[in-house]
């Protein structure tokens, strides 16, 4: 028996990985997103503007357009992570000041009837993170900023948990990427490939997502693995190295799988898992904007695209763009990011 927990959005209870697999149906799963996410194409010209009559090398995944409201892709993973949420119950999480997860998590907790409560810390700041800090500070129940930065607010955040009194407290940890959250984006590619078979696009030589914590793409390329699509998932890093790396994806998706095989009581039949990372868009530190990504912004929305920001979005855009340029297509650029969260 499916245990979901209902919203304002519609019912979707034939997401691709519960066809696929169906004993994580028994999951509980709040439902509170719209799938599939469309798929368009870009102009050539984006690319170079002697290319206009070419086939459209870059395509973009709309995950902006995932849910009523505070779409972007941490909706798939909070699907996962609260639903086992009731009406009255308290959620804690962790992130940034200019978390995207923590704003996305107090919006959909509060969509359940749930308060949130979030532990922050300082990072460079831009003014798409600014006005994330502002509304996140306005849905959150409380808010508790710490000094020292990750690990201060992850210390911060398990005392808490330990020690909080009363009601019933659900963890999220940062950016929703453990096992249970990835299964979210292992939907997400599953959803995909079913896109690519009705001929909505290509399939896709590459995916070039941000990566910050993690889940979306070590749930991509387990996703395509099972799929048997041989797209390789661009993981362009926008945190420091030391905790994200090749080899957080490799575990996380991994782990992923196990939790699949312990729901099935069977193997997952898998591919090669195809995840590469790119370091060249950093900029030095979680947050810091970078000219380049200013400038891939510019063409997104010049192309008709929403606007993106400058931690994660405008860098793997960039990214994105230089790779078809170099390498032409098919390639898939996955927007991330809804700035519908940015207002009251």
């Amino acid at each position: 028996m499916t245990t979901t927990t209902t919203t304002d959005a519609p019912p979707d209870a034939a997401l691709p990985l519960l066809r696929r697999f169906p004993s994580l149906a028994a999951l509980p799963r709040a439902s509170l997103g719209r799938f599939p996410s469309p798929v368009m194409p870009l102009a050539p010209a984006a690319l170079d503007d002697a290319s206009a009559a070419m086939e459209p090398t870059l395509w973009v995944k709309r995950d902006d357009l995932n849910a009523p409201v505070a779409a972007g892709n941490k909706v798939r993973a909070l699907e996962f992570l609260l639903g086992g949420v009731r009406m009255g119950d308290t959620v804690l999480t962790l992130g940034g000041e200019g978390s995207t997860h923590v704003l996305a998590t107090a919006v959909h907790a509060r969509r359940l009837g749930a308060r949130t409560i979030a532990v922050r810390w300082r990072h460079d700041m831009h003014d798409a993170a600014r006005l994330v800090a502002r509304r996140s500070a306005e849905l959150c129940a409380e808010t508790l900023s710490v000094r020292g930065g990750a690990v201060a607010g992850v210390l911060l955040a398990h005392l808490l948990r330990r020690r909080r009194p009363g009601g019933r407290l659900h963890f999220v940890p940062i950016g929703g990427s453990t096992p249970l959250g990835t299964l979210g984006h292992v939907n997400a590619a599953l959803e995909l490939a079913a896109q690519v078979e009705a001929g909505e696009l290509p399939a896709p030589r590459r995916v070039v997502v941000p990566f910050g914590s993690g889940g979306t793409a070590a749930g991509l390329a387990l996703g395509f693995a099972i799929a048997g699509l041989r797209t390789r998932v661009t993981a362009v890093r926008v945190a420091p190295r030391a905790a994200t790396n090749h080899l957080r994806l490799l575990l996380l998706a991994r782990a992923t799988r196990r939790l699949i095989e312990r729901h099935e009581r069977a193997p997952v039949r898998a591919a090669r898992l195809r995840v590469e990372v790119v370091h060249a868009y950093y900029g030095g530190a979680y947050g810091r904007p970078l000219a380049v990504g200013g400038q891939a912004a510019r063409i997104f929305q010049a192309l008709g695209g929403p606007g993106l920001e400058a931690t994660y979005s405008e860098k793997a855009f960039a990214a994105a763009l230089d790779l078809a340029r170099s390498e032409g297509g098919p390639l898939l650029f996955w927007l991330t990011f809804d700035p519908r969260m940015l207002i009251r």
